[in-house]
């Protein structure tokens, strides 16, 4: 819940602090603005507060052409390329999106709603790495957990992990660590 009092302060103080946590709404105008909103204050009395964008777009309110609410902290907006790169992450290594036998990062990209060489780009810049070395590394970690954890034979590790034969599943598990999977396995007994 917002405090109302709370909120008033930080809207008369332009308080950057709670820029996003909250916004505006103007009945007079019905504009609403982000805390940060450079025209001159209305009066307190005209005013609401709204936790999100869309509760008060909800309300009847129009966003503000000065402040732009739509790029408020934590948007995708805001966030720029990065919540794209950061979606593509998610998929990768929650869901898998690289694991299956028609799994691809032109799928992956197409998903998201750009280009293959594109996405590329967007993980070199904000990862420093592939979308398939993110994935090549969520697969290992996964793996490793698998190794710690149970007592599943290597096979079922390698499926379990996202790896589509045992045979790649050893051959990048001693590319990574330096050391077959059952000598990790032995070592964590």
């Amino acid at each position: 819940m917002l405090d109302h009092d709370e909120c008033e302060r930080a809207r008369m103080r332009r308080d950057p602090a709670y820029d996003g946590r909250f916004f505006t709404g103007v009945r007079t105008t019905r504009i609403y603005c982000r805390p940060v909103c450079p025209v001159r204050p209305a009066r307190a009395t005209n005013v609401d507060f709204y936790p999100t964008a869309a509760a008060a777009e909800a309300a009847g309110f129009r966003p503000c052409l000065r402040c732009r609410p739509e790029t408020a902290p934590f948007s995708p907006a805001w966030k720029g390329s990065r919540a794209t790169v950061e979606r593509a992450a998610r998929l990768i290594v929650r869901e898998g999106a690289l694991d299956g036998e028609n799994a691809s990062v032109e799928i992956l990209a197409a998903r998201l709603g750009i280009g293959a060489r594109h996405l590329a780009r967007l993980f070199a810049h904000h990862l420093g790495a592939s979308p398939l070395q993110l994935a090549k590394t969520a697969r290992i970690q996964r793996a490793k957990r698998l190794l710690d954890e149970t007592d599943l034979p290597m096979t079922e590790v390698a499926l379990q992990a996202g790896f589509r034969s045992l045979r790649r599943f050893n051959s990048v598990f001693a590319e990574v660590y330096r050391r077959p999977p059952s000598a990790i396995r032995r070592s964590c007994r």
